[in-house]
């Protein structure tokens, strides 16, 4: 009869499945690149901070405009940036390089500065930000956009190459 000890051992922890990695790779994300959007903000690399979309488009409450608004934001924008992974997991996953992952975080600032301008009042047109928010801003979205997507892929192929492994053994 096996000991607890030899029990422990032969018990494997399952892995977490390619789609929950990605939407975890997907929180941290949005709460690393919005924590440095915040840090840019402060800086004055740019004119907007993740609090100018997320809670002052609908909200001017004073407390938005401090710490506690800043935070939220984070959180939110951590959030809703488990939607853009799981866009980018179903429909890039299987891209496993760099430039795809760019390519989407210009994407997603096309669509946050540009097409979606209306839905946030608190932030100029593009045409009145400065050129400073808007090469920051671009460079910033570049980065989540490589992070997201290289993390999502490399993990794919991965466990792609794991799953191939088993399948000869």
């Amino acid at each position: 009869m096996k000991n607890d000890k030899e029990l422990s051992q032969n018990k494997q922890e399952k892995p977490m499945s390619v789609t929950a990695k990605s939407l975890v790779t997907g929180f941290a994300g949005g709460l690393i690149w919005s924590t440095l959007g915040l840090i840019m903000y402060f800086f004055s690399f740019s004119e907007v901070a993740p609090r100018s979309f997320v809670l002052r488009s609908w909200n001017t409450a004073e407390w938005t405009s401090g710490w506690l608004g800043n935070i939220l934001s984070i959180i939110i924008v951590g959030i809703l940036s488990l939607i853009s992974a799981f866009i980018y997991y179903g429909l890039f996953r299987k891209i496993n390089t760099l430039w795809m992952g760019a390519v989407f975080g210009v994407v997603l600032w096309v669509i946050i500065f540009f097409i979606l301008q209306p839905v946030y009042p608190n932030v100029p047109d593009l045409v009145n930000l400065n050129s400073y928010t808007i090469v920051s801003t671009i460079c910033l979205f570049i980065l989540y956009g490589t992070f997201i997507g290289y993390s999502i892929s490399y993990d794919y192929a991965d466990t792609v190459k794991k799953d191939d492994e088993l399948k000869e053994n």
